[in-house]
């Protein structure tokens, strides 16, 4: 498979998950540019590093299938959000939050352990969970995962 029919397997998944260029390239550590170009089948070459991060953190592999063994990505995101917590944040409390935008006082500190620690493929696929399980678009959960982490002052630099 060569770089340009990769470039448009990433534009369509990107689409999918309700990503901007912009968005993918801060969670891939790539510039926005790099992205265009790889979309737009006018790169010339990534680097295998690059690429099989950048597939990864989509989902993809590079046979551009789906990977073979999906793991339930809300319940494993809730589980590294509350690793130093006492009690647990539910799959269900998180995809809630994720959907509606809204945060309880309750489960705050774990959404900013998850937002600053989880690993961005795992917050990738919870977003892609939620948004299908609650016939979401992504998009609108990628706003209200900005705003958050905007009022959070996140030092993560993937929301920057």
């Amino acid at each position: 498979m060569n770089l340009r029919k990769i470039g448009l397997q990433v534009a369509n998944r990107r689409a999918d998950l309700g990503l901007t260029q912009d968005r993918l390239a801060k969670l891939g550590n790539l510039s926005r540019s790099t992205i265009l170009h790889l979309e737009n089948g006018t790169l010339k070459d990534l680097g295998a590093a690059k690429l099989f991060s950048l597939l990864s953190l989509m989902g993809l592999d590079i046979s551009i299938l789906g990977r073979q063994k999906k793991q339930d990505a809300l319940e494993v995101v809730s589980q590294t959000a509350s690793v130093s917590y006492k009690n647990k944040l539910t799959s269900s409390d998180l995809a809630k939050s994720l959907v509606s935008g809204e945060i309880s006082e309750t489960i705050f500190p774990y959404m900013a352990t998850l937002l600053d620690e989880a690993p961005l493929p795992m917050i990738v696929s919870a977003v892609e969970q939620a948004a299908k399980a609650s016939k979401t678009p992504p998009k609108i959960i990628w706003k209200n995962i900005d705003r958050w982490t905007k009022e959070m002052h996140s030092p993560r630099m993937a929301w920057r």
